[in-house]
């Protein structure tokens, strides 16, 4: 039986693969995105005349907007995507974060909440709230520590991984106080296509082939754990199929690697799918500037609840996802063009101009 979904940020880099994987098979979508800088309505393009997919651009915070499509579409499940995401913007400007990412998400699920308690009793039971998360609300990891668990203590170190534990937080009440059947993913970096320039694989890529420099924050030993975009939405399917109501599973690639590798690795993939024209090698652009505040050294993921419960694992192998990315990234000039807009350009000048 198909399902009907409410998924809220979905142009975005993680939600519109999750919109492409279920329009895809078949469920119905019913897609809400602001359409902020980093929404991109080209992430969909495969998918634009599918009758299954209706794409409405608004707020989560627009409460008449979500009480109509909760009305009109009767979902199965909200998704909750839309978030600011960018730890370097939060330091730039906290507001926002606390704006989208806290008191958003509560008036999403107060509205939510509202219509799913006038429900029948069988709709009621099999609805979901799915709250999408990170593992950045655990706080950072010495090189020894083992991994997060959901049972890892909060300890945000940056206005973004704040504002997420706030809203995870919320979700966790909602369950609670009300009994809204929540679930919650908190999950580590991903990668893969269609990821908005900003982040680590598509920055390093293009101002590889645009022949500018790639700076390192600090020694560039940070470590994250890389999830591929499609592994982290096939484990959200699965939650939402099988998961517990009122429970959080962490999501991992079971993929540590620190920064300073990432860039070279991806500095190796251009020099052989696309070498520069003297024939040096693109590490040659490598430079290090100066740390951002709070830099978390490490995270890691411990995924063996989602593994154990719901029979999840990761089908990327790191070195072929992140080679397989850098190709898309190759193979899709007019998506980087279209992307790169002025905004973008101002506000890589403002993070990286004090930084050399």
């Amino acid at each position: 039986m198909k399902s009907t979904y409410l998924v809220t940020g979905g142009a975005g880099f993680i939600g519109s693969c999750f919109v492409l994987q279920r329009v895809k098979a078949g469920d119905n979508v019913i897609n809400l995105d602001k359409l902020t800088y980093s929404g991109n309505l080209e992430n969909l393009d495969e998918i634009k005349n599918a009758p299954n997919h209706v794409f409405v651009r608004g707020d989560i915070g627009d409460e008449q907007l979500v009480i109509e499509l909760l009305e009109k579409y009767q979902p199965d499940a909200v998704v909750n995507f839309a978030a600011e995401s960018h730890v370097d913007r939060s330091i730039l400007d906290p507001d926002v974060f606390v704006k989208t990412n806290v008191l958003g998400t509560e008036v999403l699920l107060r509205v939510v909440k509202d219509w799913w308690k006038n429900l029948e009793e069988e709709k009621r039971n099999k609805f979901r709230f799915h709250h999408i998360s990170t593992d950045e609300v655990f706080g950072t990891l010495s090189m020894d520590d083992p991994a997060f668990t959901e049972d890892t203590p909060f300890a945000p170190n940056s206005p973004y991984s704040a504002s997420k534990a706030s809203s995870d937080h919320f979700v966790r009440a909602y369950h609670e106080t009300y009994g809204l059947p929540t679930v919650i993913t908190n999950c580590s970096n991903n990668y893969g296509p269609r990821q908005f320039p900003e982040k680590l694989i598509p920055l390093m890529t293009l101002n590889a082939l645009a022949g500018k420099a790639l700076p390192i924050y600090g020694t560039g030993e940070n470590i994250r754990d890389w999830l591929h975009v499609e592994d982290h939405c096939d484990a959200i399917y699965e939650v939402l199929r099988k998961g517990r109501a009122g429970q959080t599973y962490n999501v991992g690639g079971r993929a540590e690697r620190n920064n300073l590798f990432i860039v070279n690795k991806i500095c190796e993939i251009l020099d052989e799918f696309k070498p520069r024209p003297d024939g040096k090698s693109y590490q040659e652009q490598i430079s290090f500037v100066k740390d951002r505040l709070g830099h978390d050294l490490r995270y890691a993921i411990n995924c063996s609840k989602i593994e154990k419960e719901l029979g999840w694992k990761p089908k990327h192998n790191f070195e072929d996802g992140l080679k397989e990315t850098v190709q898309w990234y190759l193979n899709n000039e007019d998506w980087v063009k279209n992307i790169q807009s002025g905004e973008y350009q101002k506000w890589i000048e403002k993070n990286y101009k004090e930084r050399q």
